[in-house]
């Protein structure tokens, strides 16, 4: 393990970790009330993967992840409100309540969003990198994925054109063993997944996920010398999951004396043991750190139940980006002149007249068919 930092780094990499430990835990409780709608991935378990990583880096440096992605907008500073509001699809959320889990999204804060598709997040991480070095920035782009995206087309065409082009990006595999339910010595002929990009000329390093110290201290170098360097690498972070692939999950492809395994590894538990033995935290400072990770997950859960719900005429606003420089996307043709179908006030006149004709008839259609209701 790292070398044990300051007092007030140890409080920050704890009340991090536990808050997003505290947040996942109450998300998958508030799934089986059916108050989060959608998918539900977990990353219980992974708290020192993401906290260590994201801890060492810039502020103006960009974070991109897949669907397990609520620890990493809380890492990056998103309020646990607006995250467990996007759960609850209300208009508070981090998208408007319309991404729900997989798609959290922070520009502010240069979180990139999470992304369904897996492997989908690569060629994007590459596109930031690339905007990174076309206007002559040294910031970096952490692209963070699970074991199952290295296997995809998306990882070699990515890390093809990272190497080619040189690109600010550090690739940071989150291995935790599993592709959904299928092991990695089922899924990947390579199980050591630093060396997966050898071929294109990337370097990698595999490091214990589970040691929040060693990330900070392993992220942190691999950070740096992109930086100064302008070439992309490869991260393996050793890590495990806790809970299924999704809250759907039955976990029916793994023992439970695994899981119990690797729970004796516990991210948080061994954190806080070291900084205690080690005199920089005290017992009260731990229990305060979860005292406050608590109150923050149940304010969120308030926040989030007195939310609005979008209205539901707001269901295609957002849809598109709109400009003066674009072709029209849709064609309104209920009128003689044809318009653009986004821009509905610009309509010529006779085809909102059409479209009330239109409207008239169709209610009164509706009221003859109403049981009673005679000719």
């Amino acid at each position: 393990m790292a070398q044990v930092p300051d007092r007030d780094t140890c409080l920050e990499l704890l009340g991090r970790m536990c808050l997003i430990r505290r947040f996942e835990e109450e998300a998958g409780r508030q799934y089986q009330r059916a108050k989060a709608g959608g998918f539900l991935h977990l990353a219980i378990g992974e708290e020192a993967t993401i906290v260590g990583t994201t801890s060492v880096m810039r502020e103006d440096d960009y974070l991109i992840g897949t669907y397990r992605t609520h620890g990493h907008a809380l890492a990056r500073g998103t309020p646990a409100d607006a995250i467990m509001a996007e759960l609850f699809g209300r208009e508070t959320g981090t998208s408007g309540g319309r991404g729900g889990s997989m798609h959290i999204f922070d520009a502010e804060r240069r979180f990139m969003g999470g992304y369904g598709i897996v492997g989908g997040n690569l060629p994007l991480a590459a596109g930031l990198a690339f905007a990174s070095k076309y206007r002559d920035e040294d910031t970096v782009t952490v692209c963070m994925f699970g074991d199952g995206a290295s296997n995809t087309g998306n990882f070699g065409e990515t890390m093809n054109l990272a190497a080619l082009w040189e690109l600010p990006v550090v690739f940071l595999v989150e291995n935790n063993l599993y592709g959904m339910g299928t092991s990695i010595e089922r899924h990947s002929a390579v199980t050591n997944l630093s060396h997966k990009a050898e071929g294109y000329g990337i370097e990698g390093e595999r490091i214990d996920g589970m040691d929040v110290l060693e990330v900070r201290d392993r992220v942190s170098a691999h950070l740096e010398e992109v930086r100064t360097k302008g070439r992309p690498s490869l991260v393996e972070a050793f890590t495990y999951r806790y809970r299924g692939h999704s809250a759907a999950d039955p976990e029916i492809y793994r023992d439970k004396s695994e899981v119990e395994e690797w729970r004796q590894k516990d991210p948080i538990e061994n954190f806080i043991k070291v900084c205690v033995e080690d005199g920089v935290l005290s017992e009260e400072d731990v229990q305060s750190a979860r005292d406050e990770a608590d109150e923050t997950v149940e304010a969120a859960v308030e926040f989030a139940d007195r939310s609005p719900e979008p209205p539901l005429e707001s269901l295609y606003e957002q849809l598109y980006v709109v400009g003066e420089t674009m072709g029209w996307y849709a064609v309104d043709e209920r009128s003689p002149e044809p318009h653009r179908g986004e821009l509905g006030e610009d309509a010529p006149e006779k085809a909102r007249d059409l479209a009330e004709t239109v409207a008239d008839r169709e209610s009164e259609i509706e009221r003859q068919h109403r049981p009673g209701v005679r000719e």
